[in-house]
């Protein structure tokens, strides 16, 4: 049953389980059907979601009007846009489900009072915000250091479900590479 899964997402080593069932309690289960936007440039995030099922893409328009990925959800993790729920502003990002897809939403109002009223969720606020610090500095240092064909072959690792269920030519936006060099290493890696 899927809300054990929302019980392992906060997990942490200070959390009871009394605070996890406040914490599953609070959180509604809502579909989406492929193409439906979660969220809207120029919106406020007012809520956040764990992913049962399905994969969600947030990307931006850059200064040319090209569409460009930013991030894959999948299965299990929190599909949130940081800046606008925490910091009450517009976003920059779309976020598009790219398959239709089950979450569990929480309103952010619902979140702040139990961040006021459980103490182990504030740990676990700081320490999946470091852990969110770490993987966006991995991924700024990949983007520059790794060739584009070890970047894919790490997503492939990492997210193998985005290169089955994906266009390609979001994949390639969030590679930084264009559709004929994905192509290309495709068709390379094929040949090994």
């Amino acid at each position: 049953m899927y809300p054990q899964k929302i019980r392992q997402a906060y997990h942490y080593p200070t959390m009871t389980s009394a605070d996890l069932d406040k914490l599953v309690e609070h959180h509604e289960r809502i579909t989406f059907k492929k193409g439906d936007l979660l969220l809207k440039e120029g919106q406020i995030s007012d809520s956040y979601y764990i992913l049962e099922d399905g994969i969600v893409r947030s990307y931006i328009y850059d200064y040319q009007g090209n569409d460009i990925s930013t991030n894959f959800f999948c299965k299990d993790e929190l599909v949130i846009e940081v800046a606008s729920i925490f910091h009450h502003i517009p976003t920059q990002e779309n976020m598009v489900c790219l398959t239709d897809c089950v979450l569990w939403e929480i309103k952010f109002g619902a979140f702040q009072g139990l961040f006021e009223s459980i103490p182990a969720l504030t740990e676990w606020g700081r320490a999946w915000m470091a852990l969110q610090l770490l993987l966006t500095k991995k991924r700024t240092l990949d983007i520059i250091s790794l060739s584009a064909i070890d970047r894919y072959t790490l997503l492939l690792e990492e997210k193998p479900q985005i290169l089955q269920q994906a266009p390609l030519k979001h994949i390639a936006s969030y590679l930084g590479i264009t559709d004929t060099s994905l192509s290309r290493i495709r068709k390379e890696l094929v040949g090994k």
